[in-house]
């Protein structure tokens, strides 16, 4: 299961509310993409959570694809916002509090571990696929993303 089908909207109750319909909790299925950018649906949000799930949708849900936002781009763009974080030195705990203060979103934070550490057992392997088939420049490049991992 990828991390993000553990991302969870912070303040689901309250969009249900405002929305005056049953949304799911995942942040990325199908049916939470589809009524929070209906624009009749953005409308009936308030000031603050319309301007956080605006910044979710600038930030995640911006490429031309025919079936966008269902086209794994979203999806792909927030596990790299993941370990962005985590490269710039926070821990699972931070990375769910930042999430939260910028997207209203949240995880549990073994989940954003888990992810994280299945991120370095990915880098570590391409790194020794790397070196055995002989690209060097690879195998470089895959270490030292997981030194910014680590």
């Amino acid at each position: 299961m990828a991390i993000t089908d553990k991302i969870y909207l912070k303040n689901h109750r309250q969009l249900s509310s405002q929305l005056e319909t049953n949304l799911p909790k995942s942040a990325f299925s199908g049916a939470t993409l589809d009524l929070l950018f209906q624009s009749e649906n953005l409308a009936n949000l308030d000031d603050a959570t319309q301007e956080r799930v605006l910044d979710f949708a600038t930030d995640f849900l911006d490429c031309d694809c025919d079936s966008n936002p269902h086209c794994g781009h979203p999806e792909r763009k927030f596990m790299r916002y993941l370990l962005e974080l985590r490269e710039q030195g926070l821990g699972p705990d931070a990375i769910v509090d930042v999430m939260g203060d910028d997207y209203m979103l949240y995880a549990y934070s073994g989940d954003v571990l888990s992810f994280l550490d299945q991120s370095v057992r990915t880098l570590e392997a391409v790194e020794e696929l790397a070196e055995v088939e002989g690209y060097r420049e690879a195998a470089d490049e895959a270490h030292e993303r997981k030194r910014r991992l680590s």
